[in-house]
């Protein structure tokens, strides 16, 4: 690998870290808290288009829980990050009807699982006598209806419309 192409990879790094933090900073009554459509998170397909940007997603990830969430949500929320984009590379070159539908399940299941448990445990519910189980797959469905919204909704689009695009740029871009 030459240094242009190292350089150009970081930078993507580093673009994807910065619209990760403006998308959770801009929708932020959106993007945190129980009940939430994080939309940056449809970002966590990126990594269907090489390793590098599970870097930058999980940047991103890391610096908006610290500028918008608790400790708590930077430690378990980035790790939750992490995992999904290191299974969403794995099944990149999985599609169904061309669409990368399996890619966008790991967002779905890691958070749901992890983070529904963090705010179950960390944030009960005053006043609710529900047992602690039955709290952690309430919150962690109510987590994980958000991450299909932006993953399996708008993250598989935004796949399809990058893969659209460097389609027609082949057919109509002699390079």
């Amino acid at each position: 690998m030459n240094q242009n192409s190292s350089v150009r990879k970081l930078a993507r790094c580093a673009v994807v870290a910065a619209i990760y933090v403006v998308l959770c900073m801009a929708l932020q009554p959106f993007s945190y808290g129980a009940v939430q459509v994080r939309v940056a998170e449809a970002l966590c397909l990126l990594p269907v288009f090489g390793p590098e940007y599970i870097a930058g997603v999980v940047l991103g990830c890391f610096l908006a829980n610290l500028l918008g969430s608790t400790i708590v949500d930077v430690i378990f929320g980035t790790l939750a990050t992490l995992l999904a984009c290191l299974v969403t590379y794995k099944l990149r070159d999985l599609r169904f009807k061309g669409l990368a539908l399996a890619a966008s399940l790991p967002p779905v299941l890691f958070n749901a699982v992890i983070i529904g448990i963090e705010i179950a445990v960390l944030f009960p519910d005053p006043s609710s006598s529900a047992p602690l189980w039955l709290a952690c797959i309430t919150n962690g469905i109510s987590v994980g209806i958000g991450e299909l919204i932006s993953c399996t909704v708008l993250g598989v689009l935004l796949v399809k419309i990058i893969e659209t695009k460097a389609a027609l740029r082949k057919v109509f871009v002699s390079e």
